[in-house]
Parts: structure tokens; sequence; C-alpha cells
């Protein structure tokens, strides 16, 4: 028993810990899943041994103390965690626990919505006005920001009704997520990292660290968003379930997830709905690392109750992390298409997003020298939707002092040639145009999909053409025989035949893939895409300026000098003279008649009903108008879906012309025929 009562002790001051790190200074040593399972193992010692539950236990409480630079403010109805789940079963268990202990087998509804990353907070309207705001602190007692919620333009300073709607309650204590968009971290992140400043781990870690600042002027720099998700205190009357106080919040002025909270019948729909959000999970503009399972009626909700430190009535579905701990077992450095050296992080297995992470980016020199990282030492791994695995930070406290310091190179570990850093940039590159990793990573960019899509292609094969010197360059890959690629090692002629194939059927492509084939620095899909719009040929491109190309919007002096350097190269021109006597071509399209939308670039925000972004956009680009990813000063109108974002507040600041779906669908309608 005394081992037992010291493995529980262990494990509160671990927990004590982390929930100080992730609380109080922002700064997570360790992943979601991690914690988890550290609380999951002392809540199952607690249930075995529930005479050793001391009313301090991390299991009766939710979070750490607020901060003393901050006032207090006292929640009236307390702050509750959630409990979690992680599988199936773990939804079906909750819907039976539920039925037993209200003793009816009746079906229970459901709703279910995302699960935000941010920081949990209580805003309280007396009178429709907001009076205070606070965060969730440790559930009972939190911290006074009212100042700095009062700067996020998404929270609204006084409740106004929509006409004929519910009249606004005297008292309202509204709970909500604060939250931080991904586009607008990482673009926070950019601009830390050039003054000098250290980065924030993740999106919930900036907005947090953004929300508890002491001077409410950097908050008010910050792009700080919110969703409201449900009310403490309320006077007068009540709501029948979930949904309609959802709507009514909203009908006040509130901003609530309302196009992704879906009502289920049963636990079984109420599993495909979460899986169906994990699925689509990387598509969000904001970070979810779950789904929240809540009984839909407010009645039920009350004869349940809640539990020390939870609902009863509702459940946390959680999805597989995004990050992960693990060791880095050494460092190495790979070759891109570009010469770009990359340092490269060899880790003990982990999973990561449902996925077996061995390998992780380091990105450059500079950036290692910035996070400290050596070999030996255990760090945090990100993995988000289909972006390479990346290491965000060193857990320091688990260095043993045999951690080594990792330098880049002074030579191209693939040809052996001198490296050298071009001005105002921090990556390395190989000068050699000859070296071999740079042109199987080139090739396998020219032969991908968003390129010239030559299927069958792979990497194996890559570096088998290579090595036996049949290409020394892509246009070589329009000059194989079958002879040739039956001399390789289990090359079939049935699958030397679908090679071939599939490289004579690219000839036949787009001038945008084809420049996106090419390679040049800075020149992705979209850019691509711009560039094959404006120009129509690549004659015409190949003679363009730099002030030409900055008058596209989204071109700037980086991918113009680009551009134009990759054009000015002699070598570069032979091998293209290459790729087009070798048969590569492509149509030019039709110039857009003159309309009214020639030449006016659209932004979108939110989710569009009628059609998809990517019709928008082609309906757009047919009659001669662009479509920019972000608000800008060239920003012409603003389509707004349902959620908007965080655009909706930059092209307000700008004066930009604000169109809903409705308006946007008519001006097509108007152009498409000749109004």
């Amino acid at each position: 028993m005394e081992e037992v009562r010291e493995k529980i002790e262990t494990l509160r001051e671990l927990i004590r810990y982390h929930n100080h790190r992730y609380y109080v200074l922002d700064d997570p040593e360790i992943s979601d899943a991690e914690y988890d399972r550290l609380f999951q193992e002392l809540a199952a010692l607690e249930k075995a041994h529930p005479h050793l539950i001391t009313p301090d236990s991390p299991t009766q409480r939710v979070g750490a103390e607020p901060q003393e630079t901050f006032s207090e403010v006292v929640h009236h109805l307390p702050m509750l965690s959630l409990e979690n789940g992680f599988n199936e079963g773990a939804v079906l268990d909750f819907d039976a626990r539920l039925k037993r202990f209200l003793g009816d087998e009746s079906p229970i509804e459901y709703a279910v919505e995302p699960k935000i990353d941010g920081l949990a907070v209580e805003l309280v309207y007396e009178g429709g006005a907001l009076s205070v705001a606070s965060t969730r602190g440790d559930g009972r007692v939190g911290e006074n920001i009212t100042p700095n919620i009062k700067t996020i333009l998404t929270v609204p300073l006084r409740l106004t009704p929509l006409s004929g709607g519910p009249p606004v309650p005297d008292l309202l204590e509204v709970r909500g997520e604060v939250y931080m968009e991904i586009d607008d971290f990482h673009r926070l992140n950019r601009i830390r990292e050039e003054r000098g400043l250290p980065a924030f781990a993740n999106p919930r870690n900036a907005a947090a660290g953004s929300l508890r600042q002491l001077d409410a002027r950097v908050t008010a720099k910050r792009p700080l968003n919110i969703f409201c998700y449900g009310i403490g205190r309320m006077s007068g009357d009540g709501f029948e379930t979930y949904v309609q106080l959802i709507h009514t919040l909203q009908a006040w002025g509130l901003r609530v997830n309302r196009p992704h909270i879906r009502v289920c019948p049963s636990p079984e729909e109420v599993v495909r709905y979460c899986k169906e959000l994990e699925e689509r999970r990387s598509g969000f503009p904001y970070e979810i690392d779950g789904a929240v399972i809540k009984v839909n009626r407010l009645a039920l909700q009350a004869r349940l109750g809640n539990k020390s430190r939870s609902p009863r009535w509702a459940l946390a579905f959680k999805f597989q992390p995004v990050q992960a701990s693990s060791v880095i077992r050494k460092i190495d450095v790979q070759v891109g298409r570009t010469g770009a050296l990359t340092p490269v992080a060899h880790l003990e297995p982990v999973e990561v997003g449902g996925v077996l992470v061995k390998r992780a980016t380091l990105h450059n020199q500079e950036e290692m020298e910035r996070k400290d990282v050596r070999e030996g030492d255990t760090v945090l791994v990100q993995r988000a939707g289909d972006v390479i695995p990346e290491v965000v930070k060193v857990i320091t406290s688990r260095r043993t002092g045999r951690e080594k310091r990792f330098r880049m190179p002074d030579r191209c570990p693939a040809c052996g040639a001198a490296v050298s850093r071009k001005e105002g940039e921090v990556v390395l590159r190989c000068r050699n145009r000859d070296c071999p990793a740079q042109l199987h990573a080139s090739l396998r960019h020219f032969a991908g999909k968003g390129a010239m899509d030559i299927d069958g292609l792979g990497e194996k094969l890559v570096a088998q053409l290579i090595e036996t010197g049949l290409v020394r360059e892509a246009a070589d890959l329009y000059h194989l025989r079958m002879e040739d690629l039956l001399k390789l090692e289990r090359m079939a002629e049935k699958s030397a035949a679908k090679l071939l194939r599939a490289i004579e059927e690219s000839k036949k492509t787009t001038l945008a893939r084809f420049l996106y084939a090419l390679g040049i620095r800075h020149v992705g899909e979209h850019v691509a895409s711009l560039l094959a719009e404006r120009f129509g040929d690549l004659e015409a491109l190949s003679a363009a300026t730099e002030e030409e190309l900055m008058d596209i919007p989204e071109v700037g002096p980086q991918i113009a000098e680009s551009v134009v350097s990759f054009f000015s190269d002699e070598d570069n021109r032979r091998h293209l003279q290459r790729l087009l006597d070798a048969g590569i071509s492509w149509e030019r399209p039709a110039p857009p008649e003159r309309t009214a939308l020639r030449d006016k670039t659209f932004v979108f925000t939110g989710t569009l009903q009628g059609m998809s972004r990517t019709e928008a956009k082609e309906r757009i680009t047919a009659l001669g108008g662009r479509v920019s990813s972000s608000v800008g000063g060239k920003t012409d109108y603003l389509v707004v879906g349902q959620d908007p974002g965080s655009k909706l507040q930059k092209a307000r600041a700008r004066g930009v012309t604000i169109l809903s779906e409705e308006e946007f669908s008519a001006m097509l309608e108007g152009e498409s025929h000749g109004e």
C-alpha cells in the first residue's frame, strides 16, 4: 500500500507540474496524449483505492491556480472539464451509462460539435453589456482578462437581439473558447522570429499567451477569435435543447460554431460524425483536437448533473494526437531539388496523428540553433494533415548531459561539392548542377501529381534511372525506350509499357502544370497558375521583367527575381527547349471577355453553400478576375460564407467591399448574362 501511495503522489506532482506548464506558463513540455495517459493512470489508481483520494488531487480539480498578476474572478457555477473518450467503445459505454443512471432505455438525442483547441473563458453580460471576462483558472476561480477580451472583434461588447427574437436576459454568463486560426498563427510566428523572439509551439499556446497579457495593447495586435459553446447562470426563461440555446446565443450576437453542430439520434450516429470530423480535421482553418458530445435536451442534462470535475452529460471524443514526444537518435542532412541542405532528425518511432513517424525536419542550421536541438534530445514532434513532421521544441528538462550538438557540413553529403549561403538567406545550398540528390528530387517533383503526373515513376525507379545514366535531366525521360527499361532491375515488359505510355500521355498538359513541374524556386502550384493565367504562353513569361511580374497580385520581389533568374539561365533555356522538342504542349485558353470582374481580386472566407471554392475560382477566372488567398492592399472583394474567419476583420479594417454568398452569386450571374 505504501508503494501505491508513493506512486499516486508521484503522479500528482507530475500532473501538477505539467498543469503549471500548460495553464500558467502556456509552454507545455509533453503532448496532450501523454498528459491524458498520466491522468488516466492516476484516476485508475484512485478508483482502485478511493481512501487515498485527497481534495487537492488533480482528478478533483480543473487546471491550475490563476497567476497572481491578474485579479481573481469567482465562477458562480464551476467551469468543469470534460471526461475523455478515445474510441467507438467509449461512446457506446457513455450512452449505456447515461441510460442506466436515468433508469430509462429510451434513445437519447445528442448534439456533437468540433472541440476547439483554445483557451476556455467566461463572459458575463449584465443588462446586455459585457461587464467582466475571465479564464477558467482552476474551474472555480479564474483570472480577470476583461480588457484583453474587449480587444477581440468577434466578442460583442453589447448583446442585441434580432427583430422578433427572444429578449436578452438581464444576466447571462457565457462560456466560450478563444483560439487563433492556423494561418494567423504561422504569420505571428514569422513576425516573432524576424524580431528574434521565441516562436509559439502551436495555435493554442499562441492564443493563451496572447490573451493573458498584462498589457491589453499587446493582445489587441494578436489575431484572436472566439466560439461560444454554453452558459453558466442566466436570468429569465430557459431553453429546451442545447441546439436551441446555441441558435439563441447567435441571435444575440455571440459567435457560435453553428454550421458544424449536428444533432445525432443514436450513439452510432454520434460515432459516424466524430469520425467524419476527424477525417475533415486538416480542412478546418483552426485546430480541433476532438469532438464534444452533449445530451441535447437540457432537462436531461439537469437530471444527469455533474461529477466532481466533469458534467455527467458530456464526453470529449479525442482524436489521434498531432503532437507527441520522441528521442532524436541522430541528425543527418538531405539535399533537395534546389540544392537546399535540410537537417533531418531520425527519431525513436512514435505514432503521431495515426501515422508512425520516424523522421522530422529541422528546417535549417539557424532554426536548429534557435531551438537548440541536439542529437539525443527528447523533443516534441508535430504532424498536421499531410505536412512533413517537424520538431517543435526541445524538452530541456529531460536532458542528461550526453546530448551532442550538430553542425551543418561545408560540403554536399551527396556529391562532395562545396556549399554556400546566398546573402539574405538562411539555407545552405549545393551549387553543383550535376548533384545526383538534386536530380533525384527534381525528377520526383517533375513527375508528381500536380506537375506532369507521370504514374509509375517512383522513388526506386528514379534512383535506378540516375545510377544507370539513362536520365540526367527531366527531358531524358521522353527519350527512354523499351530496351532501356528492360535492363533495369525488376522491370517487366508490362510495367515498362505502362510507364512509357504514362510518359507519352504527360506530353499533353497545361502551362500551369508545366511551370510547376520545372521546379522554379518559390513557384508552387498556385503561383504557377497565376503566371500561366497572366502571360498565357512560355515566350511571353520568359521575356517578362521583375516589374511586370510584380504587377500580379501575390507575386512579390522574391518570386519575381526567381522567375527572371530561371529564364535568364542558359542551361535552363537549353533544357526547356529539349522538353518542348520532345513534344510537350498545351492549349492556350481563350482570353476572357471584357467584364466588370476583369482584373478584380476576390478573397473567400467561410464555407460556401451553393458551390465549392474550386468552382467559384473557375467562374471568377473565366470572367477575367483573380482569386487570392489573403486580404491585402489589392483585394477588391471579400466573399463571406458560413463561419467566416479573421479575413472578415481584416477586410473591414481595409475598407474592402464585402459580399454575401447570395450577392456574389448574383454578381456572377449578371456578368455571365452580360447584364
